[in-house]
């Protein structure tokens, strides 16, 4: 149990210094390039619900 926590303590911390780190020296998208994006974000989340639906059937 003790270990559990050192590593969610170490992945929240770790959370809280890479996101400020990320969004700083991240490169600034274009608007047009999430609208590419976005269009295969529902595909691909029907895509992992059906594999998920056949590895729970067949597992």
């Amino acid at each position: 149990m003790d270990t559990l926590l050192i590593i969610l303590a170490v992945l929240f911390v770790a959370l809280i210094v890479i996101i400020p780190l990320v969004e700083k020296y991240a490169p600034k998208g274009e608007p047009h390039s999430f609208g590419n994006i976005t269009r295969w974000i529902i595909p691909l989340m029907i895509l992992v619900l059906v594999l998920q639906l056949l590895r729970q059937y067949f597992m």
